[in-house]
């Protein structure tokens, strides 16, 4: 059989263990051919393949980044996208696609599906935000990534006597700010589930620092957006494709906070720090664990369905289920991170 396999939306760490799984997996156990598509749903479109072999897996595990390339690029969007891609799985002989991707790449997935292709998908993304699994390719990497910066930013803070804003990634979802929040011991913790009230922050910053404490440190998701009626305006800004300006929410707090209470205040934006390098042993082995059960899926005869891990099992659900949601951070865990406050 030939299989297509494609890596789409942003970069996180632990897609080249998942493409090594499906190959090895794939090649070795099955029999299969597998075909890489190059940058994603674009490759498809664009007719840019590659075979991948056990050879061009060797040594990858440990590496960032996805050795197939990545686009943010859906061809349900696109003019002709749509028959353009099914053209090329045509002319390639593509009998099945593994697609690993977020909310957008298996939105896209779930409309060639609708035509007939037969589709896997394994969900990354360092947001963790895709509905149905517990956990996403990427995501432990990233808190880990954003848990030390705070625990480095935590030590020139008290040192300085200052606030510092650790922005991190979160558009929709804020769980990289609250988990990464209370794994670095941050005071405050702004995510997008929570609009949040700048009178009440500055009353808590003003207690603490009168109280007991000369420095703070408060996270804060890129999606994070003040409650309607509060004194403070600010709307999201987004870039040429969507994305949210990386820094707009943390300066804008910087300015805020420091006008209104006086304390010297500084930014730390990650940005794609939390996308890049190593990834963590957590994600490398859920990675593994996704291709081998995405290519497993495939040899059965199984599709239309995306691999998810549910408490210690990885399970397969129905991809029309999961497009098109988000899976937004719980209130218990909004709680935790209030409550450490």
């Amino acid at each position: 059989m030939r299989v297509g396999l494609l890596t789409g939306g942003g970069d996180v760490p632990g897609l080249n263990a998942a493409i090594r799984a499906v190959v090895k997996r794939g090649e070795g156990e099955h029999g299969h051919s597998i075909i890489g598509f190059r940058n994603g749903w674009k490759g498809v479109v664009d007719g840019d393949v590659m075979p991948l072999t056990r050879q061009h897996i060797r040594n990858v595990l440990p590496v960032g980044g996805t050795l197939l390339g990545t686009a943010r690029y859906h061809p349900h969007t696109a003019d002709g996208g749509l028959d353009a891609a099914l053209a090329t799985l045509e002319a390639e002989r593509i009998e099945a696609l593994i697609c690993i991707g977020g909310d957008g790449t298996l939105h896209a997935a779930s409309k060639i599906a609708e035509a007939g292709v037969k589709i896997v998908g394994i969900p990354k993304t360092i947001d963790n935000d895709v509905w149905a699994t517990d956990a996403s390719i990427g995501f432990d990497t990233a808190v880990s990534i954003a848990t030390e910066a705070i625990d480095r930013v935590h030590t020139t803070a008290e040192s300085h006597n200052r606030v510092m804003i650790v922005e991190v990634m979160g558009r929709h979802a804020g769980w990289i700010a609250v988990t990464s929040g209370i794994a670095g011991g941050a005071e405050l913790v702004l995510a997008p589930e929570e609009p949040f009230d700048i009178d009440r922050v500055e009353r808590f910053l003003k207690h603490r620092h009168r109280a007991h404490a000369s420095f703070s440190i408060l996270v804060v998701a890129e999606g994070a957006v003040p409650a309607e009626g509060t004194s403070m305006h600010y709307e999201t800004q987004v870039g040429q494709f969507g994305e949210i300006v990386a820094g707009a929410i943390g300066e804008r707090l910087k300015g805020e906070l420091e006008r209104r209470t006086g304390f010297d205040t500084r930014v730390t934006v990650l940005g794609h720090t939390q996308r890049g390098g190593t990834p963590t042993a957590a994600d490398r082995i859920l990675a593994s664990r996704f291709g081998v059960a995405a290519i497993d899926a495939v040899d059965a005869g199984t599709s239309n369905v995306m691999t998810a891990v549910r408490g210690e099992r990885v399970e397969l659900v129905p991809i029309e289920e999961v497009a098109g949601k988000v899976k937004r951070v719980p209130q218990d865990l909004l709680q935790v991170a209030r409550a450490l406050a």
